[in-house]
């Protein structure tokens, strides 16, 4: 599975994948699934909101056991972020079939559609919809750096904008769901622990800066005359680090647009977003507080207008303790080194948005490096072949 699903949306030049939401490359990844399903003899479905789901017994019974992840990417990401809980998840139920397992609920291998939100700007579009975390009016709208909208790229792939929206009756059939990840972060290694269990998800979203200027000649301009807003752009950066270090939080200028963008020109606008992350709440909206304060006092001194707008917002997750505790329990149960680690994660997840509908639990993968959202993200096979085991050990205790 892994052979053939490595080479899909990998750019030759970087080693990075990019594979973008309703793009050739995540075609080519959604075919890949329904051969596995079919494969297996499952029953493949596509959801009104482009979600791929492979089904073992009947979707109608109630109370399913929900594993998978995702197959798209950001720019130039690593193999494993996504696909590493969806491969896993269809040789977790091999494993339990070469068991013998006797299955008393129905199991699913989904793949949800646009989580990374590299290509319209918005993480988890698949799930959102699906539980009904945004709407579908706004969806349809979003656009892409060409200007293409969701919709047009849906229509494009083969798929009905109009059927996008909530689905409720979907949810209140899945009674728990569990997503395998690979972590993004080095905790496991630090305790040389291959597996553990995810306790939370930190509060995260994105917004965007507008930092509005004047175009000009870079060689003719006195220093004393600009209204410069990359100047304010980069203080705001610096900004940014040194108050997320002081909340003991996360910041980071990640992404820039740049007009007129040319070498020998002063900018007229600089546009730059924030990805920012922090334990709680108060921490969270404090340290954005504080570094829209920063951009706003360096833009009064620079003549250059500033605007901040939240494009996304997700609160803190507490995954279900029982449904947590539960998983801790069975891999432990089911192989040595005494209790599994339970950890927090700064990384967002379709199981954090799920987890307002359904128990939604989720096993981490050790990562040696910790590095992530990279072509340098990587984990050990045997580290892997222990979250299939891990992952199987665990879809067995809650469905068969």
């Amino acid at each position: 599975m892994w052979r053939d699903l490595a080479a899909i949306g990998r750019h030759s030049g970087s080693g990075g994948y990019r594979r973008y939401a309703w793009t050739p490359a995540d075609t080519d990844c959604r075919a890949w699934f329904e051969a596995q399903a079919t494969g297996r003899g499952l029953n493949y479905e596509v959801d009104r909101n482009g979600n791929q789901w492979a089904w073992l017994g009947d979707p109608g019974a109630g109370d399913a056991v929900v594993t998978g992840s995702h197959l798209d990417s950001v720019p130039d990401g690593g193999a494993f972020d996504g696909p590493l809980g969806v491969v896993s998840s269809f040789a977790a139920l091999d494993e339990l079939r070469a068991r013998g397992a006797a299955f008393r609920k129905p199991l699913a291998v989904v793949n949800f559609g646009d989580e990374e939100g590299a290509r319209f700007g918005l993480a988890c579009v698949g799930s959102r919809l699906t539980a009904g975390r945004l709407d579908p009016d706004d969806a349809r709208a979003l656009r892409d750096a060409d200007g293409v909208t969701l919709a047009e790229a849906m229509t494009r792939a083969g798929r009905d904008p109009g059927a996008i929206g909530p689905d409720p009756e979907r949810l209140a059939g899945i009674g728990a769901f569990v997503e395998l990840h690979i972590e993004q972060g080095r905790a496991l290694d630090l305790e040389d622990r291959p597996v553990g269990v995810a306790s939370a998800i930190w509060p995260h979203g994105r917004w965007r800066f507008d930092f509005r200027g004047e175009a000009n000649h870079a060689g003719t301009t006195r220093l004393a005359d600009r209204h410069d807003p990359m100047l304010t752009y980069a203080t705001t950066v610096l900004a940014a680090r040194k108050k997320a270090r002081l909340a003991g939080a996360l910041a980071t200028f990640g992404k820039v647009d740049v007009a007129p963008n040319g070498v020998n020109a002063i900018a007229s606008r600089v546009r730059g977003w924030l990805d920012a992350r922090a334990a709680d709440e108060a921490t969270l909206a404090a340290l954005v507080a504080a570094v829209e304060q920063a951009a706003t006092e360096r833009g009064d001194r620079d003549g250059v207008g500033v605007t901040v707008t939240r494009e996304s917002f997700t609160p803190v997750v507490e995954f279900a303790h029982d449904l947590r505790d539960r998983l801790a329990a069975l891999i432990t149960a089911a192989g040595p080194g005494g209790p599994v680690p339970v950890l927090p994660t700064g990384a967002g997840h379709d199981a954090g948005i799920l987890a307002e509908a359904v128990p939604t639990a989720m096993l981490f993968v050790r990562n040696p490096t910790g590095v992530s959202h990279s072509p340098a993200e990587s984990a050990a096979e045997d580290d892997c072949l222990a979250g299939v085991t891990a992952l199987a050990d665990v879809l067995e205790g809650l469905a068969c």
